[in-house]
């Protein structure tokens, strides 16, 4: 059996790729990747000193955008001048992600903040860029998803999570919403027609900077944390796999989930991820869908 790694990644001389969150962990490695086999890289970011700092780590033809997928007014300005910019993109990797643990916090919308980070702001961005996107000829859109979808349900009534709120269990319903939102993309592109792949991809268990900044209102706890996670997780270079296949291998499908093979898709080699009932049913991706929009006011497909 043939091991994808990153030196199967395709040459990317003449394309444009945007990789949001990408001054660190998943996004920084991914970014590294496209940009050192000739990509012209986007670093969307949301503290602009660190994107340049990622930016002077990676070298190559990258650029440094601010972008908070936690403010619609951002998301917005950020696509505008993409777009007037780039006006053929072809990648999206919608990496940006937060993981919170402690009391319930919102976006600049109202939005429960991981939800409203994740997914929503990314849903908007997707939309915001799908006319750039297909203006490429091979575009497509990475969906990064987590383990912890598959534990998660979404309750269309209580959607913001206003009523018994837990950050752990938010976050998975924000990972469960991200990938309804990547396969549901895929359903709503081919049905349109359109020459752009929706793909998905998790990291398994990946030694990121997330959990760290998550427990940094506990940090005793969270030092004790982190030191158990070096042994549980796989290194980033290698979560970063999943996402990068999903990007740039040439075999892969619409709507194909790309994830680690082992230990119950937590590490290893890279192999075709299994999704939950939640997050593959069309009725519920239409429901999701069209909450997205009215949340959001972008429409599209």
């Amino acid at each position: 059996m043939t091991v994808w790694t990153a030196d199967r990644i395709p040459d990317q001389h003449g394309r444009t790729a945007v990789v949001t969150g990408a001054n660190s962990g998943l996004g920084l490695v991914t970014a590294t990747e496209l940009a050192h086999r000739g990509a012209h890289v986007v670093l969307a970011v949301r503290n602009l000193a660190a994107g340049r700092e990622a930016a002077r780590r990676i070298g190559g033809d990258v650029e440094v955008r601010e972008l908070d997928l936690a403010s619609l007014s951002s998301v917005r300005a950020f696509a505008a001048k993409l777009a007037a910019d780039h006006p053929a993109i072809d990648l999206l990797i919608n990496n940006a992600g937060l993981v919170l643990l402690g009391p319930r916090r919102t976006t600049a919308d109202g939005f429960e903040l991981q939800l409203g980070t994740n997914m929503l702001g990314h849903f908007a961005l997707t939309g915001l860029l799908l006319d750039a996107l297909s203006a490429a000829p091979a575009a497509r859109v990475v969906s990064l998803s987590s383990i912890t979808h598959k534990n998660a349900h979404l309750d269309f009534g209580d959607l913001m999570y206003e009523r018994d709120y837990r950050a752990a269990p938010a976050y998975g319903r924000s990972k469960l919403a991200t990938t309804i939102f990547g396969f549901e993309l895929d359903r709503r592109l081919r049905a349109a027609g359109s020459t752009v792949v929706s793909t998905l991809a998790h990291p398994g268990l990946t030694r990121t900077n997330l959990t760290p900044r998550a427990w940094e209102h506990r940090p005793r706890l969270g030092r004790i944390i982190a030191w158990a996670g070096l042994l549980a997780t796989q290194p980033v270079g290698q979560g970063a796999l999943p996402q990068l296949r999903a990007a740039t291998d040439p075999t892969a499908r619409g709507g194909q989930f790309f994830g680690p093979a082992r230990m119950g898709e937590t590490r290893g080699r890279v192999t075709e991820a299994r999704a939950s009932r939640d997050a593959t049913d069309p009725v519920i991706g239409e429901r999701l869908w069209a909450a997205a929009e009215t949340l959001t006011g972008v429409s599209y497909l």
